[in-house]
């Protein structure tokens, strides 16, 4: 059942409301899921329900996101405020310290969290930071150009492509392996969630000064890139490894992007074993 939750965070204009809607399944330890950018909490629908099995899994859409409000007008969707966001998250819903997993955009924001100390451990697959500025410059403009694509799809259209492998493969191939697995509701979905994305600009331009730079000691973390990634080049993934020598660095193969839909079975695999 889709629920939201709302709380203060603290900024230099005085503490602001923020509200963060969520899905919530299963039982066991605590498991927070982190989207990427222009993606929506769905994103993690084929692994929830296996994932479900063994933890508490709690599915967010970032604020700006999905059908999540963007930020107050004081708060700026940098890296900081949004570590500050779902630390008060995790304290509203009484989560302690969750376990992590974020892909892309989540997975970076998974990973300062763990060098926050905030989590438990952290899975991130195909986490965004690691890249040369000529990777990130590919990526942004990728993600750009999908962006005005999704926006300017008449939603007919989109919804005549998803009935199809080929349309799927037309609309999502960026960032799946494949595309012609996803559900076409799902596809049109995201498309517009995509267009529809409140905190997208605003997230990417606060994306162009961000590398991830610091060793994450003390907390587990497993590192994750499919073989197929188009949108990170894994080669990313030994410069995670590089800066985080004790993480686990693990290869997907065959998945792409955003890897849960390509293979549920795998990803949930590597969550599970990494919060153990």
């Amino acid at each position: 059942m889709s629920a939201s939750v709302s709380f203060n965070v603290p900024s230099a204009q005085g503490s602001q409301p923020v509200t963060v809607s969520y899905t919530r399944a299963g039982r066991g330890e605590p498991l927070l899921l982190l989207h990427g950018i222009g993606h929506h909490r769905q994103a993690w629908d084929p692994v929830v329900d296996i994932l479900a099995t063994e933890r508490d899994v709690i599915a967010v859409d970032l604020p700006g996101f999905g059908v999540s409000p963007g930020l107050p007008g004081g708060l700026a969707y940098d890296l900081p405020t949004t570590t500050k966001v779902f630390a008060s998250f995790c304290e509203a819903l009484e989560l302690g310290r969750p376990h992590v997993a974020g892909n892309s955009l989540g997975g970076l924001l998974a990973l300062e969290l763990g060098r926050e100390k905030l989590v438990r451990s952290v899975t991130a697959l195909s986490p965004a930071g690691f890249w040369s500025q000529a990777e990130r410059r590919y990526a942004f403009g990728v993600l750009l150009t999908m962006r005005r694509i999704a926006e300017r799809m008449p939603l007919p259209l989109v919804e005549r492509l998803a009935r199809t492998a080929a349309g799927r493969t037309a609309l999502t191939s960026t960032i799946y392996a494949r595309p012609s697995r996803r559900a076409p509701e799902a596809v049109v979905a995201e498309t517009l969630a995509l267009a529809r994305a409140t905190g997208f600009a605003d997230t990417l331009r606060a994306g162009t000064a961000v590398r991830f730079t610091d060793d994450v000691p003390g907390v587990p973390v497993t590192v994750a890139w499919g073989t197929r990634d188009l949108l990170l080049v894994r080669r990313q993934g030994v410069r995670a490894k590089q800066i985080i020598p004790k993480a686990r660095l693990v290869r997907l193969p065959g998945c792409g992007h955003v890897p849960m839909n390509d293979d549920p079975a795998l990803v949930a695999r590597v969550i599970l074993d990494g919060s153990r």
